[in-house]
């Protein structure tokens, strides 16, 4: 069974609806493990003291998830923080025995924007297209060596009713699921997210 890890990256989980209801989604799914990551790093990350364990947990999982809410165009601070803190260490500092291993795994971002999607895009109310916004992860993917999927994005996170918003969930687990039987391809070119 594919082992597939899904790091939630949300600073306040218990006030989300629909990291929330996504990260149910997919922790329903065989296979599937969600880590709260505000709930397992409250100080956020030290690199000398969660580097090896984090590092650890991301080369036991054959698929990754990054999961988030867009806040003000980028990521949450922990997950910049764990970038930092995880990334430097396994590509920079531990190269041989962390950062080689981890090349090839297939990454997929999860995100919610509370705006509409016309908003996400060149002349809107955003200005750039989530796939702008989402280039410095496909970048650092990239450094990485990892695979990365087309991105799943839930817009309007914030506003939807409950209907649509169990209705994304589950669109978002089958896409998970989906996405975890499929054999992994890297993406050409720029998927639209």
């Amino acid at each position: 069974m594919t082992r597939t890890l899904v790091l939630l990256f949300h600073p306040d989980l218990r006030r989300s609806r629909a990291n929330a209801a996504l990260a149910r989604a997919a922790a329903a799914l065989p296979g599937v493990s969600v880590i709260d990551m505000q709930a397992a790093c409250p100080d956020g990350l030290d690199l000398f003291r969660d580097g090896p364990a984090e590092a650890a947990r991301l080369l036991a999982a054959d698929r990754i998830v990054l999961q988030f809410p867009v806040q003000w165009y980028s990521t949450p601070a922990l997950l910049k923080a764990w970038q930092d803190a995880v990334l430097t260490r396994m590509f920079y500092i531990a190269y041989e025995t962390e950062g080689r291993l981890l090349e090839g795994r297939p990454l997929m971002i999860a995100a919610t924007a509370g705006n509409v999607p016309e908003a996400y895009q060149p002349g809107g109310r955003n200005l750039f297209a989530m796939a702008d916004l989402l280039a410095p992860l496909r970048a650092s993917a990239h450094r990485c060596g990892l695979s990365w999927a087309h991105p799943f994005v839930l817009y309007r996170a914030d506003k939807l009713p409950a209907a649509e918003l169990d209705q994304a969930a589950a669109d978002y687990a089958a896409g998970l699921a989906r996405w975890i039987a499929s054999p992994d391809r890297k993406v050409q070119g720029d998927a639209p997210a």
